[in-house]
């Protein structure tokens, strides 16, 4: 087992309520209180193509203006038991597998007492970037419809 953040206390670096601020408020309350350690079994919540999780989260720990100490990915656990926001660690492997990609949407983090900057990124099955309408080449703008 692994602390998420250093220590309880990170401040947010340069705060901002985003559209996606639902799916980072209860992560970043979880982890600032959990330990975590990888699901065994994280593999199996991307299997079936229909039961896919809604999101998944990238957390990055780094030394402040340094080196990147940990990538990690979590997902909502879909077999919590009540109580409080819960979330499983998944691999890199996983979010490939399932076809999951980094949204533009990002939270940062710093700890003054520890030296630690956290990058908190959110992954998402086929989304939409509704300010940039051709992301990429799989979706040309000759396609969109107004």
């Amino acid at each position: 087992m692994s602390s998420i953040f250093c220590c309880s206390s990170p401040s947010p670096y340069r705060p901002a309520s985003l559209t996606h601020e639902t799916k980072f408020s209860p992560f970043v309350a979880w982890a600032k209180q959990s330990e975590s350690s990888p699901s065994a079994a994280s593999a199996s919540f991307f299997q079936d193509p229909n039961k896919l999780p809604p999101y998944a989260v990238q957390f990055v720990r780094q030394v402040n203006f340094g080196a990147i100490e940990a990538k990690r990915y979590f997902i909502p656990n879909p077999e919590a038991s009540g109580g409080g926001p819960e979330f499983v660690e998944i691999t890199e492997q996983d979010l490939i597998a399932g076809n999951f990609q980094k949204l533009n949407s990002y939270k940062n983090f710093k700890c003054t007492t520890h030296n630690k900057f956290f990058e908190v990124n959110l992954y998402q099955k086929d989304p939409v970037n509704r300010h940039h309408w051709r992301l990429n080449i799989a979706r040309p703008a000759s396609d969109i419809d107004l």
